[in-house]
């Protein structure tokens, strides 16, 4: 381990230096590391209504596809330790895996993704869960073409991300040597050093099993969710890394989207800096 770069493959048991994982560094430097500095200056407190209406879509999706039971429903149970970190009263969850199985009426939500490309070329993939799917696309379609991206057809991106979980802990909460031996004893798939965060990536159906492990150990993460990895990143800065962060943010911002993935690679350095000037 130590470094940028540096990384952890549970099946080989050995310490390595990969462009590939450096490439997916990259993109954690950027999208993900973005949302863990906005979040700890508070500016997601403000949008929680967004984020509670987020997690029940996602709830009453998880339930209507796969059952109203977390312990047989991976994606039900992801969804519901979701809510619980962001604090979301019990019956509000009730209320929301009884309206997927169909005890309570509501809304019937479709998921869709779309993919397109942001400034610079940057690739990115959006998942909503909509119940007007035409109203959707055209205001997605829209969120991109004002800023200075555009929509492509499906498949144009997908190809370049992986589904993975995704965890990520903040170095003062765990040192190495601790985290590395609960990696290898959960089989958790890699971890990586990325400067002030561990990040570790699972198998989706092992996801929950190591955050329940990691909490065991007093071990909280500051992110924990299914994620679209991408295989490869472009790095930004300047004019091209503010439109792109604010493309993101516009969708993420819509009431329909649940997901933005996105490989753009930007410094820390200016990423604080941008969120210092909003």
């Amino acid at each position: 381990m130590g470094g940028q770069g540096g990384w952890f493959r549970a099946d080989q048991g050995v310490t390595q230096i990969s462009l590939y994982q450096e490439r997916v560094l990259g993109f954690m430097s950027g999208h993900s590391k973005w949302a863990t500095i906005k979040h700890k200056k508070g500016a997601l407190d403000a949008r929680r209504g967004k984020i509670f209406t987020k997690l029940i879509k996602e709830i009453t999706v998880a339930a209507r596809l796969g059952g109203g039971d977390p312990d047989a429903n991976p994606r039900l149970r992801t969804a519901i330790a979701a809510a619980k970190a962001e604090n979301m009263p019990a019956d509000n969850i009730k209320r929301a895996i009884q309206k997927g199985t169909g005890e309570l009426p509501g809304t019937s939500y479709e998921e869709s993704v779309y993919e397109g490309y942001g400034p610079g070329g940057v690739a990115m993939m959006v998942e909503v869960a909509t119940d007007n799917k035409n109203r959707t696309i055209s205001e997605i379609r829209h969120i991109f073409s004002k800023n200075g991206g555009n929509l492509s057809e499906s498949g144009s991106v997908a190809w370049m991300f992986h589904k993975k979980g995704y965890i990520v802990v903040e170095k003062e909460k765990a040192d190495e040597e601790k985290l590395l031996n609960l990696v290898m004893e959960t089989g958790a798939e890699d971890l990586n050093d990325d400067d002030s965060n561990w990040e570790i990536f699972t198998a989706v159906n092992d996801l929950q099993r190591v955050v329940e492990r990691l909490k065991a150990e007093n071990i909280t993460p500051a992110v924990a969710e299914i994620s679209m990895i991408p295989q490869s990143y472009v790095k930004l800065s300047g004019k091209s890394a503010q439109q792109v962060l604010r493309l993101s943010e516009e969708l993420e911002d819509h009431d329909d989207v649940q997901h933005v993935y996105s490989n753009f690679d930007i410094e820390e350095s200016e990423l604080h800096a941008l969120a210092e000037a909003k």
